[in-house]
């Protein structure tokens, strides 16, 4: 009867070492009598074959002479053929050789930097990495991973990442690798960033983070893995823009000590143009800005905040520094990586010794001052003392200053999950088609969710208003969001560089807020507790729309025209009908008719308390 050739494969062994000889054996029975062929069409070695018979069985022998690692990319087969059909049978080469690498690139900007590498071994080789001749201790933020594709047989593939490295991790980076045929190495050069310190003063170096546990060099490592950094520059961390756009605001404080501050408050003149006024804005864009009466004196409710005295302390004269704020040692400061870069410098993330009583160390956004002239310098100490004054559970934390050296530097609270805008997109319908969403995302925001985000801005625009504090600037995109939900208003002046979109250039540098801003502050330049409460409704559209931009089908200038001939934004669809009438009462064209921060924030809490039980979807 007729059958399917039967195949087999005999040999002494599959191994040997790259140049060595190997010899394959292939016995096949079958009737009708099968036509055999070994396929030695990708084969890279030197072969010939020998024909045969063994018993009841037909043989053809494959010499392999001066054998090449390139065959262990193929699977080396025998086949065998009759009428009946065809029958095969295969066997995988191991052919050892040295180490080699194939390449090492220089770092390239992925999620994290990366010098991507790949080596050709087996056995397999162990990897180290020197960095700049001295051994590489590889930590949670600087560690190998290798990539496995079986498509390259012996090759691996993979990088070595800095998880957002500093200028201190500049260098060369020696990749080793080695086993037991052989030895190979290469190296590549680093250059992240500038330095941002004085490169004249030893003592001004803040120092990086080395002392991490050691992650393994030949497997995927677990990373820390911070969603604020998803998002590129998508971290924007500590107390910064209460962004000064029309009027030039002077500081002047009678201080405890009994004498007047030049970095008080009260209110100066309008500056010629709108580009003045850009530049005198220094250093983080804070405006601290009194509510103005028609016949332009201070307003009495800032008056006596002002001449309060347990709000600012005297100037120490020896350190030219409120005496109040806090000082932060330098040496306590350890730099991890940069988060981004403002107008008026870069934000690191640090950990941060000796900050508070209860604990060793603990994560903080740190703003470096770029260019330390006596201008910016005065700048420094004013938003200095008006940030101590602002204590709130909804206002990103200020800890200090740091003034031993260069840079001067900020130091304030670290939101971990960025800016809320940001995240509002992360946990939307759209997430997964968004290109600079870079982590999976957690879920979308649920109803109560959104509430109690609501909620605490509110809360935080209550305490501003209850200070005279006019923001100016309230978006998404200027408040932050922490473990557990938790979401404070402040930002470190990186928006608008990171949402330049939402802002419109006016004359040469000033850049606006268009979209949020009321009919009177885009026609008169009138910024009130009023003008706030607008922008809030707008924040309360952002939120339940998943962080779409407002007027998003429009351009600047046609936002501007339906904005001031009284449109109000649609309301989004997932929007219940309470929450829809809370934005329409922050939306009142009369500034005297709009709602009160206060109400606002008791009918958010009751709603945050008693959700509604449907959603009120548009007709």
């Amino acid at each position: 009867l007729d059958g399917i050739p039967e195949v087999t494969i005999h040999t002494s062994t599959l191994t040997t070492q790259e140049g060595g000889n190997l010899t394959f054996t292939c016995l096949v029975t079958g009737v009708p009598t099968p036509m055999i062929r070994w396929r030695t069409e990708h084969l890279k070695s030197n072969w010939t074959l020998q024909r045969g018979i063994w018993g009841s069985s037909l043989e053809l022998i494959l010499f392999m002479r001066n054998v090449s690692s390139g065959d262990n990319l193929h699977n080396l087969t025998c086949e065998a053929e009759n009428r009946a059909g065809m029958g095969e049978a295969v066997v995988q080469l191991d052919i050892e050789f040295p180490v080699r690498i194939l390449f090492l690139k220089d770092p390239e900007p992925q999620h994290h930097w990366c010098f991507p590498f790949a080596v050709d071994s087996n056995p397999p080789a162990s990897i180290r990495w020197l960095y700049n001749n001295l051994p590489l201790i590889e930590t949670r933020y600087t560690y190998t991973e290798l990539i496995r594709d079986a498509a390259d047989g012996s090759i691996q593939h993979g990088c070595l990442f800095l998880n957002k490295p500093t200028h201190l991790n500049n260098g060369n980076y020696t990749l080793i690798v080695e086993n037991k045929l052989g030895r190979d190495q290469a190296t590549g050069y680093g250059k992240f960033m500038e330095n941002p310190f004085d490169p004249f003063d030893p003592e001004g170096i803040i120092p990086v983070l080395t002392d991490e546990p050691t992650a393994p060099t030949n497997q995927s490592t677990e990373t820390e893995k911070l969603e604020s950094r998803v998002f590129g520059v998508s971290v924007a961390v500590g107390l910064a823009v209460f962004a000064c756009t029309f009027l030039l605001i002077m500081v002047v404080v009678i201080n405890k000590c009994g004498q007047h501050s030049k970095f008080g408050i009260h209110r100066s003149s309008v500056l010629g143009t709108e580009d003045d006024l850009a530049v005198s804005l220094r250093f983080m864009n804070f405006g601290a800005s009194p509510l103005s009466s028609d016949d332009g004196t201070l307003d009495s409710g800032l008056s006596s905040f002002v001449e309060n005295p347990q709000y600012f302390c005297g100037i120490i004269k020896d350190k030219d520094m409120c005496e109040c704020v806090q000082h932060i040692k330098r040496k306590d400061i350890v730099l991890k990586w940069e988060l981004g870069e403002g107008a008026f410098g870069k934000v690191y993330l640090a950990e941060c010794a000796n900050l508070c009583p209860d604990t060793d160390k603990m994560l903080v956004a740190i703003k470096t001052l770029k260019v330390a002239n006596e201008s910016t310098r005065q700048d420094f100490q004013r938003e200095a003392e008006l940030l101590t004054v602002l204590q709130h559970e909804h206002i990103v934390r200020f800890y200090g200053v740091c003034t031993d050296g260069e840079p001067l530097a900020m130091v304030f609270e670290y939101m971990r999950h960025g800016d809320l805008n940001r995240f509002l997109r992360a946990h939307g319908p759209d997430a997964r088609i968004l290109d600079e969403i870079k982590v999976p995302p957690l879920g979308q925001l649920t109803l109560p969710q959104m509430l109690h985000i609501a909620a605490q801005i509110a809360s935080g625009m209550v305490y501003l208003a209850s200070l005279h504090f006019v923001h100016r600037d309230l978006a998404t995109r200027n408040c932050l969001v922490g473990e557990g939900l938790v979401v404070k208003i402040g930002d470190f002046g990186m928006s608008r560089d990171i949402y330049s979109t939402d802002y419109y250039r006016v004359g040469g540098r000033t850049m606006l807020p268009i979209r949020w801003m009321p009919p009177e502050s885009i026609m008169y330049r009138k910024f009130t507790t009023e003008s706030d409460i607008w922008s809030f409704g707008v924040v309360l559209w952002e939120i339940f729309t998943y962080g779409k931009q407002p007027w998003y089908q429009l351009s600047n200038s046609e936002a501007i025209e339906c904005i001031t001939q009284g449109r109000e934004l649609e309301r989004p669809r997932t929007c219940p009908k309470e929450m829809h009438l809370l934005m329409q009462g922050c939306w009142q064209r009369e500034p005297q008719q709009r709602l009160v921060i206060k109400d606002i924030y008791n009918r958010l809490v009751a709603l945050v308390k008693n959700p509604p039980v449907y959603l009120d979807i548009l007709e």
